[in-house]
């Protein structure tokens, strides 16, 4: 018998990469507003809060028709335009400082009560959105593609976790950049990484049965559990595609839906906000080294404590038995209580910003479990040429509630930073008040998503087209 080839970790290692480069060049603007773009602009919280949440709207409308995309252009060539797409979109950032000054030299200032600069960073946010919006639906329908479905957790996890790792390098590079050549390379230098990784693409990625790096043992490992009839891709039933009238009248939908409204805003919260708040509350800006030892011990946490967390459903399949939904489940049960740390940030922050960074991290680790597995539910229950259509709805769910989330909270702080002691929350007032409210909801969202999931899909169901 033929040595089992794993070229699906190649693979994998390009998901993890790419969603590794989606994550810093999303973190490029967050940990450059506050210390090097503000300042320069006159920003507040509400202007930063309004650019934050058209991302998140443009991004969620994006998913709807780039889910589509990926299911009808296929995942490699899909893959290539989506971070072709966004590393343009990062690029453009940097000329925002010069086209502030041309249009401001021609007596445009800004409209609708929104600076300028605002609505040039929004135009080039928008791009990056449309672009990104491409990452998550095609990295799952690869995942289904090259891993069996009690490896797709695990897998899902590992990909995933760069966004955490993104997030991680963030700190330690881009405060780096924009202090030392300007907040404009930043957004270049991080950019770019895009471009490199196309070509690696370009050279590796092709489907597992036509890919001469994957032999014949891994293929029948990796189709273990198609049925005979249709083990050959594009057979059967794995070439018919789902409408959306189709997909919204499923429950099995709207599962996917809630859970991932309820509660990719409490990720995107922490991602976008919290080098602002260190600084705000504990005065450590993101280019200082404590700054940038918080963030990076935060995300650190993130990283290493989610993939751990994501072999608690191959365990619950291989040693208690369970099929994958009912072990996925059990295991986000566990994975919505770690987010009730939240709960003790600003308590804790009294006595050092080293507790609200590590409650942070152990938070938002039970959300990146969260999402890798709710990412895995589609791949479970669903065929997979429908896979990148039902991840670009849930996308678009997960976007709506971070529109929601962000906008609120820009509009929140700079109303309760106005107001100070006038504005009172569980003993806090002013600003810090603010922060506790968005701590509290970040803290039982995902018990509220888990309730909603498991009453519309109690008990596994395969959807049959």
């Amino acid at each position: 018998m033929k040595k089992l080839s794993n070229f699906r970790w190649v693979i994998c290692g390009l998901l993890f990469f790419a969603t590794t480069v989606n994550y810093l060049d999303r973190q490029v603007l967050s940990l450059t507003w506050k210390d090097f773009i503000a300042p320069e602009f006159d920003w507040s919280d509400n202007d930063y809060g309004t650019i934050t949440a058209t991302f998140s709207i443009i991004y969620a409308l994006s998913n709807l028709f780039a889910g589509k995309f990926i299911d009808r252009m296929g995942t490699k060539k899909g893959y290539l335009w989506a971070i072709f797409i966004w590393s343009l979109g990062a690029c453009l950032h940097a000329g925002c400082g010069v086209g502030t000054g041309w249009l401001k030299a021609a007596g445009f200032t800004g409209m609708m009560g929104i600076t300028i600069s605002v609505w040039l960073f929004l135009a080039c946010r928008a791009v990056l959105a449309l672009g990104e919006a491409g990452n998550f639906p095609a990295a799952i329908k690869v995942t289904a593609e090259y891993f069996p479905k009690k490896d797709r957790a695990f897998s899902t996890s590992i990909f995933n976790s760069g966004s955490s790792v993104g997030a991680l390098a963030a700190p330690l590079t881009i405060p780096v950049i924009a202090k030392f050549f300007g907040w404009e390379m930043a957004f270049i230098i991080i950019g770019a990484l895009g471009f490199v990784w196309m070509g690696f693409w370009i050279w590796l990625y092709k489907k597992p049965s036509e890919n001469p790096r994957v032999n014949e043992e891994e293929l029948k490992y990796i189709q273990q559990d198609e049925k005979a009839e249709v083990k050959v891709e594009g057979v059967g039933q794995e070439e018919k595609r789902i409408s959306y009238a189709k997909a919204f009248s499923l429950r099995q939908t709207w599962s996917l839906i809630l859970g991932r409204f309820l509660t990719d805003g409490v990720w995107w919260f922490f991602l976008f906000w919290t080098p602002g708040y260190l600084s705000d509350q504990f005065g450590y800006k993101s280019s200082s080294g404590m700054g940038m030892a918080l963030i990076f011990t935060l995300y650190a946490i993130v990283t290493f404590v989610s993939i751990y967390l994501c072999k608690i459903p191959t365990y619950m399949v291989d040693k208690k038995g369970m099929n994958p939904y009912e072990g996925r489940m059990v295991a986000m049960f566990i994975f919505a209580c770690f987010p009730l740390l939240a709960l003790g940030a600003q308590p804790l922050g009294a006595f050092s910003a080293w507790w609200p960074a590590i409650l942070i991290g152990l938070a938002c680790a039970g959300h990146q479990a969260w999402s890798a597995n709710i990412y895995s539910v589609v791949g479970d229950m669903f065929p997979k040429s429908t896979i990148g259509t039902l991840t670009g709805i849930a996308q678009f769910a997960a976007g709506c509630g971070s529109f929601m989330v962000n906008k609120s909270a820009g509009k929140l702080f700079t109303y309760a930073a106005e107001q100070g002691d006038a504005f009172t929350f569980l003993g806090y007032s002013g600003k810090p008040a603010g922060y506790m409210i968005l701590f509290s909801y970040c803290a039982v969202a995902y018990l509220i998503g888990w309730c909603c999931m498991k009453s519309l899909v109690p008990r596994y169901k395969k959807v049959e087209l």
